[in-house]
């Protein structure tokens, strides 16, 4: 008994005690103590990176990694719009040469047609060094001391830290050559493979013969791969490389500003090709290397993954042009600086929004997007019907960044169905009728949180021939009223299907509804909503909607085998540049006839013949109008119901500086700045512990505790008498 009650007591001591004493700082920290007023910033990433070998890796999430890490030739200005390319490893811009069939030189204004051959000579910044690895390390001799590894070198290497001794070297033409190289080796699966093989002359041809050696050991093909020719890629010296395009081909300078052309030693391949490393997921896969501010310390994709300053990195200055209003802004208030600001970002693997919004809150992370759960905690709109941040995020000085991505989702119907598709005034009605009554405007209000603007034609703002205001709706679906664009009524789309054969939805074959298939990507309830609304849309004009729900690699398969009749999709543009959406539409893309991203299927002569003509020549008035018919020509055949183009919405703390949306560049990590004493002192304020459950907990302790001691005295006094 006596026991139990000094247990009691200590516990309720103890519990003074805390209160009493209070936190010197705050109890929810997820990170070390010792990183309070560090420069370091700090994220999330919601799945694994499965690529970060530069000519694999394709899609956003592994991109947030390796734009901070390697370096193509070019890269988009960071404040300047329209998006506008400007040289990073390049020392400059490459413009092309046109050369005749004999090589000769053309005058720049030749027709394409006439050009056999369009040159691009890269010239690479001297002074440009890889990061510390160890496939560079070197002994005395120059031998490099990690390419001949015996298994028993293997014993106590688990990651690739675990090398003693790294080393550098300077970035040279050749380096670039490689990699070039490396997209037509058919080990590496590089997704732009194909698309490269017709346009880099000799690309194709060296992919074939690399392909005799699929079977052969690593070593072998990082070998033969180092030795390759290739006959379009020719090292001038030790810092220029010449690139020869067959015919012309404007959108291949994007290209280069994409990871895809951002250089790799051949000795890396040759060191990770060694047996016994990939077992240790020592790979290029998982351990990059490159020349940019940034490189990858720890790659623990379960739990977290971290960059540091590059100590080799060469260098950059923070712009020094902007937009009107980006002084204003601040935005360049870091004018000429030397570049990169922070010293380590370490990325947390959040797979739940309510956790990483929680952290945000609390300052944990410097930016965040905004989920559907919390976007009314986060968003309101004001009289003009603009969002603006809710007051308890305002308090805190936490800042709104919008703006409409170069993305489209749309609506499609097979043109290869017989009663959806093809190109009789019947089924073009019937598409019309259906563009009008699929209410996108709604789907953005409703499923979207109103982020995002709805499509009237195939090219987003910010793309070239992208038309605004009045002269850019689409006529077929929208007026022009109170200066802005509203939908045509209900009634309209059932007047187009009266005309089209099918009078309050129904099909006169069958004397009942018209029933169309939708597939939709499904895999949990949350679709269900979705769903039933877009079967609503159909409903308004009498139209049976039935849905075919799979899961998306099913879905891929129905697009690609072309047994769907409509469906929903979209599209990312790879670069700002018109031809990388109409092409979505050009009928030599067709899916199901080419495997190309035409997943319409849409065939139009005049359309495809206008493409051919614009994909090659530079924006201007000429190549705005051609734009301008190929837009209209699809309005008017309706191959899609436009959509909409999403708008992305991003937060960020009052303490990170140089946040600005370019939704094209992903290496912006660079221009970030901190105030990390800044956060350490809003972080202490907003996760101050509720400490009275505490107090209330520690006064009914002791208010059972005394009176049972005190009874207990008693009963043992009187024993003792």
């Amino acid at each position: 008994m006596r026991l139990r009650f000094g247990h009691w007591l200590a516990l309720a001591g103890l519990v003074s005690w805390l209160v009493g004493c209070g936190p010197k700082g705050v109890w929810n920290d997820p990170y070390p103590s010792t990183e309070s007023s560090a420069n370091t910033y700090y994220g999330s990433f919601a799945e694994r990176p499965k690529h970060l070998d530069p000519a694999r890796a394709y899609s956003a999430d592994e991109y947030a990694f390796l734009a901070q890490i390697y370096e193509p030739p070019l890269q988009y200005h960071f404040l300047l719009r329209p998006y506008r390319l400007v040289p990073l490893i390049a020392a400059e811009v490459p413009q092309p040469l046109y050369l005749d069939a004999s090589g000769n030189p053309l005058p720049e204004d030749t027709p394409p047609e006439a050009i056999a051959y369009s040159d691009y000579l890269i010239r690479i910044q001297p002074g440009v060094y890889f990061q510390p690895h160890p496939a560079l390390a070197q002994d005395q001799g120059d031998r490099y001391r990690y390419h001949d590894l015996r298994p028993q070198d293997l014993r106590a290497i688990h990651r690739l830290a675990d090398f003693a001794e790294m080393g550098t070297r300077e970035l040279v033409a050749e380096d670039l050559a490689y990699q070039v190289k490396r997209l037509a080796a058919p080990w590496n699966h590089s997704p732009i493979a194909a698309l490269m093989g017709q346009h880099i002359q000799g690309f194709a041809e060296l992919a074939d013969r690399l392909g005799g050696l699929l079977s052969a050991p690593p070593l072998e093909q990082a070998h033969a791969l180092h030795q390759a020719h290739l006959s379009g890629v020719e090292v001038v010296d030790r810092y220029r490389l010449r690139i020869r395009i067959q015919g012309t081909y404007p959108q291949f300078i994007y290209w280069l500003a994409m990871p895809f052309f951002a250089p790799i030693p051949w000795e890396a391949d040759v060191f990770y090709a060694q047996p016994g490393l990939a077992e240790r997921n020592i790979s290029l896969d998982w351990y990059p290397i490159g020349t940019g501010p940034y490189m990858l310390v720890e790659n623990d994709p379960n739990r977290r993954m971290v960059l540091e300053r590059n100590p080799n990195f060469h260098g950059e200055r923070y712009p020094t042009q902007g937009m009107p209003g980006d002084e204003e802004r601040g935005l360049l208030r870091d004018a000429g600086k030397t570049l990169p600001f922070i010293d380590r970002a370490v990325y947390s693997l959040e797979k739940e929004d309510i956790p990483r919004w929680t952290k945000f809150l609390q300052g944990y992370y410097d930016v965040s997007g905004i989920g559907s759960d919390t976007f009314d905690q986060a968003i309101q709109i004001d009289t003009l019907g603009l969002p603006i941040l809710t007051e308890s995020l305002r308090s805190r000085g936490i800042r709104l960044l919008t703006a409409v991505d170069p993305s489209i989702y749309y609506l499609g119907f097979n043109m290869l169905d017989p009663v959806i598709g093809g190109e009789s005034e019947r089924t073009r009605l019937l598409r019309r009728a259906i563009s009008i009554a699929v209410d996108f405007d709604e789907f953005i209000a409703i499923f979207a949180n109103g982020r995002g603007i709805p499509a009237q034609g195939p090219l987003p703002p910010g793309i070239f021939g992208h038309r605004e205001g009045e002269t850019g709706i689409n006529p077929f679906v929208y007026v022009w009223h109170d200066g802005r664009p509203q939908r045509r009524r209900i009634d309209e789309a059932r007047a187009l299907m009266r005309e089209a054969g099918y009078p309050d939805g129904i099909d006169p074959a069958t004397g009942r509804a018209l029933t169309l298939y939708y597939e939709a990507v499904a895999t949990g309830p949350d679709d269900r909503a979705r769903l039933n609304w877009i079967r609503k849309q159909f409903a308004k004009i009498g139209i049976e909607l039935v849905i075919r729900a799979t899961d998306y690699n099913r879905f891929q398969e129905k697009i690609r085998s072309g047994t769907g009749q409509v469906f929903m999709w979209g599209w990312n543009a790879d670069y700002p540049d018109p031809e990388n959406f109409l092409f979505l539409l050009y009928g030599p893309n067709g899916k199901v006839e080419h495997q190309g991203e035409n997943a319409a299927n849409y065939r139009n002569p005049e359309f495809d013949r206008l493409f051919e003509r614009m994909k090659d020549l530079t924006d201007g008035p000429e190549r705005q109008a051609i734009i301008e018919r190929m837009v209209a020509i699809v309005r008017t055949d309706a191959p899609w119901s436009f959509g909409f183009h999403p708008r992305s919405f991003t937060l960020h703390h009052r303490w990170l500086y140089n946040a600005y949306p370019n939704q094209m560049a992903n290496n912006t990590l660079k221009y970030l700045r901190l105030d990390p004493e800044d956060r350490k002192s809003a972080r202490l304020a907003w996760n101050q512990p509720v400490l009275w459950p505490l107090a209330l907990i520690g006064g009914v302790l002791l208010l059972l505790v005394i009176p049972a001691w005190v009874a207990v005295r008693r009963r043992e006094r009187a024993s003792a008498l």
